[in-house]
């Protein structure tokens, strides 16, 4: 069986190849070690191996294996990457470093209280709903620009970059440029899009980081 730590350095291989291909800079793409539902014992060696920025989509079950792994590794950064409630506003950030998933007004609000009160200064993301899908969090794409806006002059959030996931049935090229797009008329330099099915389209159409689970850890049960 291939290692987790294998499958990562095929990973960053391949991400150096699309960098290249696509004529950007070498490194210019972070990757996201997407490790929900791995338990500690399962993304420690991929930690050990280098890697040091990682993903996880519930509040709570990050709690339960981040804290002692950041301890031990002091220079991890953690992405929040799945949808966040208010009501775990407090816990998010206390724990993560880059919340990806700012999405409406009221999560805006609470962050903005949360991160005055704890004097973090965390990275933030607005994800769009590029498909427009109903099941799906993300401010649509028409109000994209908008709210970006409004959370800087509103909430006084600083917005570094823009987040999507583009419908599974769909080719993800046209949902990758349309975020490049308003995130060039909103004025944020970062996007995170591309996971693993399509990370290597992702980084030719500007993806700054991308967010890669079962390439690395395995499917997950």
């Amino acid at each position: 069986m291939t290692s987790a730590v294998e499958q990562l350095h095929a990973v960053k291989a391949k991400i150096a190849g699309a960098e290249r291909e696509a004529k950007r800079d070498p490194g210019a793409v972070t990757l996201v070690a997407v490790s929900k539902t791995f338990a500690a014992d399962d993304i420690r060696p991929v930690v050990e191996a280098g890697q040091r920025v990682f993903g996880e989509n519930r509040v709570q079950e990050a709690q339960g294996k981040w804290p002692a792994l950041k301890q031990a590794f002091p220079d991890l950064e953690l992405h929040l990457i799945g949808p966040l409630q208010s009501n775990k506003a407090k816990e998010a950030v206390a724990l993560f470093d880059v919340i990806e998933t700012v999405d409406r007004e009221k999560i805006a609000a609470e962050l903005a209280k949360e991160i005055a009160r704890q004097g973090r200064a965390l990275k933030l993301y607005v994800q769009v709903n590029t498909g427009s899908e109903p099941q799906k969090a993300g401010i649509e794409p028409r109000e994209a620009v908008r709210f970006v806006e409004r959370c800087r002059d509103v909430h006084g959030l600083a917005i570094e970059g823009l987040m999507c996931i583009p419908p599974a049935d769909e080719n993800p090229g046209p949902h990758f440029a349309l975020l490049e797009k308003i995130a060039r008329e909103a004025g944020v330099a970062k996007l995170s899009m591309g996971m693993s099915g399509d990370y290597e389209t992702a980084i030719a159409f500007g993806a700054t980081s991308v967010r890669v689970g079962s390439a690395i850890f395995g499917n997950r049960t």
